[in-house]
Parts: structure tokens; sequence; C-alpha cells
């Protein structure tokens, strides 16, 4: 795993918690800031996955 994979499935599950934990105690403000955070994080780990597809790629091309 990369940075970018660790941090943005880190970012995921903080924005998850906040997300539960404005629905929880209904504050809306909360729960929206969470779910940005929770998007941004699926973000950075899909760019992460991507970085890392393109490293593997690379390097069995070299390997050939």
């Amino acid at each position: 795993m990369n940075k970018d994979q660790v941090k943005g499935r880190v970012e995921e599950a903080k924005g998850a918690v906040k997300q539960a934990a404005g629905h929880a105690v209904g504050d809306h403000g909360l729960e929206a800031k969470g779910a940005a955070e929770k998007t941004a994080g699926k973000a950075q780990a899909a760019a992460g996955d991507a970085k890392a597809k393109v490293a593997d790629a690379a390097k069995k091309a070299i390997d050939r």
C-alpha cells in the first residue's frame, strides 16, 4: 500500500464516524462534514489505487 491509499482510507473512516455521530445526535452540519470527508477519502484512496496499478504494470514491463 502506498501513502495515498492509507491516508485515503483513514480519512474515509474518520468521515464515516463523523457522519454517523452527526446522524445520531441530529447535527446536520457534522453529518454533512463527515460525508464530505468520507468522499474525499474515497477519492484519495482511489488515486492511490491507480498509482499502485501503474507501478505494478511498470514493474511487470521492466521484468520482461
